[in-house]
């Protein structure tokens, strides 16, 4: 008998998460930003990038009804890469980053653009009634213009997971829970020293903490529809 994949065993650890979340019914889009300036060159060396690629791509499998995972890198300039699924996992960093001549990376940081190609692919391109949970990967540095760009999109159905890794101070990402002006609270921040350490049950609990409070609020204030 052929034991289980890395990726099933990581989406039995998210089915888990989510049933004691209540969220195990509920189908979303989900999406993944990747940073890839400069100061994020080690990761994608060593396979760090392509873990957090998996991980994530374990949250898209139990939530997407087409279970893929959306996907950008950005610097100072951004890229949508091709879905990532099961199927087209190995090596997804090694052939749709590091050697693709296509992706500008390595630069210094610039994050409103991406972002709001994110809103415009979820809120324009692909219009759905479904819920978006995006998760943003970044080691430092984020430009202040982010919280225009979180608290214009607050009417939108998307909420923005964002995740810090590595030992910048995140002051920025540190206030987005206080933002003001927002009709719901669409953003959350967590900060992990070491992503490549942590656990995969203690990194599904972060993800998704804040996730089912939004869903509540959002569906409250008729932003999502059930």
């Amino acid at each position: 008998m052929k034991p289980p994949s890395s990726i099933d065993l990581r989406k039995k650890l998210v089915q888990i998460t989510l049933e004691k979340k209540n969220l195990s019914h509920l189908v979303a889009r989900v999406g993944l930003v990747l940073d890839v300036t400069g100061s994020m060159m080690p990761l994608y060396k060593n396979g760090t990038v392509q873990e957090v690629v998996e991980r994530i791509l374990a949250v898209a499998c139990k939530f997407d009804d087409n279970a893929s995972l959306d996907v950008w890198v950005y610097d100072n300039e951004f890229s949508r890469l091709s879905a990532a699924t099961e199927a087209d996992l190995e090596q997804y960093v090694q052939k749709q980053i590091l050697t693709n001549p296509h992706i500008h990376k390595f630069g210094r940081n610039n994050e409103p653009p991406v972002m709001k190609d994110v809103i415009h692919k979820y809120t324009v391109e692909e219009i759905s009634s479904l819920p978006v949970f995006l998760v943003f990967i970044n080691d430092g540095g984020v430009v202040k213009a982010i919280k225009k760009v979180i608290t214009e999109a607050a009417v939108h159905p998307i909420f923005w997971q964002f995740v810090g890794i590595g030992h910048s101070d995140f002051e920025v990402l540190k206030q987005l829970d206080t933002m003001e002006g927002r009709i719901v609270d669409n953003a959350n921040f967590i900060h992990i020293h070491d992503i490549a350490s942590i656990s995969d049950e203690a990194l599904y609990n972060l993800l998704l903490n804040e996730f089912p409070q939004w869903i509540e609020a959002a569906t409250n204030q008729r932003i999502l529809r059930q």
